[in-house]
């Protein structure tokens, strides 16, 4: 019989990334692939992104929307999280999937891992072992982790990190990052082709520009946004592509922001909600700099040679390549930080650089662990307690209150 898997996919950026793989996966003779948008994804602000996945040739065989109204608080965010669990588990209940793929850290990936789990159905986790400080995301990407039962990671540090959370190792691939096997194999658009698509001039002084909450940091998200805001208006020489943040908390307040300043500077600004996997792979090629704090400036900008100014926390703890430039959230750090990017040197230390997150083969090995290991083996999970005899003699034998089940 095939194997039923059900892909889950809730913004552009996951599916930008799940893509290569649901392609394969629809054309193995061993697995039934299902796929089901939910969150924004679903949401007309941030562009009805579902439709990108249509376009993409594929069919999306559940929608699981999720409220939108005071989804811009944490509280408004925990009732929408509590609507998608519910709307997963009657998806799942529909689709009888015998594994569900995941990826990421998305607070409402939380929500369809949890019903899963109740439901019993084996998860396999893209994107584990990492670490993102500056934001909520780091406790949920571990969360999955833990009630994952196969584990995808984007480099060998991370693929340990994962067997340090107790997974078992047979269980555990270092696949490298799906975003840098899609640069490497999108077929992209020329400079013609994307200029009349998105009707902005480009070149290397073009900035590509996203924003999203570091829903840990402590300053508002409208004095963050500012800071960005002033620091590009000194590079009066650059066009400006602004993209819109994801639907974390405060992201409305970053999006209401964007909108005014590329009102006020229509000759040199574009605001468009969501580029779509080849549009954005495409303007990599074009533009002189990425700025924000996108995870895609540290895993994929890096393989297109050009520099990314990482601003502020929200990925502190993230492995980063040569070719990026943290800076703190303030103007004139950033705005220094995109001095240094956009000049000889950075551009010089971009082209260099290599990225750590590459592998060739990376859809080929995540389908060939989805389709040929024993479901049997992933449930129940196991915890691979690679310590264990070191940790039991770390404690007195007759220490009270503890009783080992051996």
């Amino acid at each position: 019989m095939k194997r039923r898997i059900s892909v889950v996919t809730s913004a552009r950026a996951d599916w930008g990334l799940l893509f290569p793989v649901v392609k394969l996966l629809k054309t193995h003779p061993g697995a039934e692939t299902s796929v089901i948008a939910t969150n924004m994804h679903l949401s007309p602000r941030y562009g009805m992104t579902v439709e990108e996945i249509e376009a993409d040739g594929i069919t999306v065989d559940e929608r699981v929307p999720m409220p939108e109204t005071g989804s811009d608080s944490p509280v408004g965010k925990a009732v929408a999280a509590a609507a998608c669990l519910e709307g997963m588990a009657q998806a799942f209940e529909r689709l009888r999937p015998d594994i569900v793929l995941l990826l990421g850290d998305r607070y409402e990936m939380l929500a369809v891992a949890s019903a899963a789990t109740i439901m019993g159905i084996p998860i396999a986790h893209i994107a584990g072992g990492e670490i993102t400080l500056g934001a909520i995301d780091d406790n949920i990407r571990h969360a999955l982790t833990k009630l994952s039962s196969l584990h995808f990671t984007a480099t060998e540090v991370y693929r340990q990190r994962v067997i340090q959370m107790g997974e078992p190792p047979s269980r555990v691939w270092n696949t490298g990052a799906l975003g840098v096997y899609n640069f490497a194999n999108e077929q992209l658009l020329s400079r013609e082709e994307l200029e009349a698509s998105i009707g902005i001039e480009l070149n290397r002084r073009t900035l590509l520009v996203t924003l999203h909450p570091a829903t840990r940091d402590n300053i508002p998200v409208a004095e963050r946004c500012r800071a960005l805001l002033e620091a590009i208006d000194g590079f009066r020489a650059s066009k400006i592509i602004f993209t819109y943040p994801n639907n974390d908390a405060d992201g409305k307040v970053i999006i209401d922001m964007i909108q005014q300043y590329a009102a006020a500077n229509p000759d040199r600004t574009v605001l468009i909600p969501s580029l779509g996997r080849q549009r954005y792979l495409s303007a990599l090629r074009y533009v002189g700099a990425v700025v924000g704090n996108s995870s895609s400036g540290l895993v994929e900008v890096p393989s297109a040679g050009i520099p990314t100014v990482d601003i502020g926390i929200r990925q502190k703890g993230r492995l980063a390549p040569a070719s990026v430039i943290h800076c703190d959230a303030d103007t004139e750090s950033i705005a220094a930080a995109i001095s240094f990017a956009l000049s000889p040197e950075g551009q010089r230390r971009a082209k260099e650089a290599q990225n750590p997150y590459y592998r060739p083969d990376t859809p080929d090995i995540i389908v060939r662990a989805l389709t040929e290991t024993p479901l049997s083996e992933l449930s129940p999970k196991q915890f691979y307690d690679f310590e264990r005899i070191p940790l039991l003699r770390s404690f007195p034998t007759d220490a009270p209150g503890i009783k080992w089940n051996s």
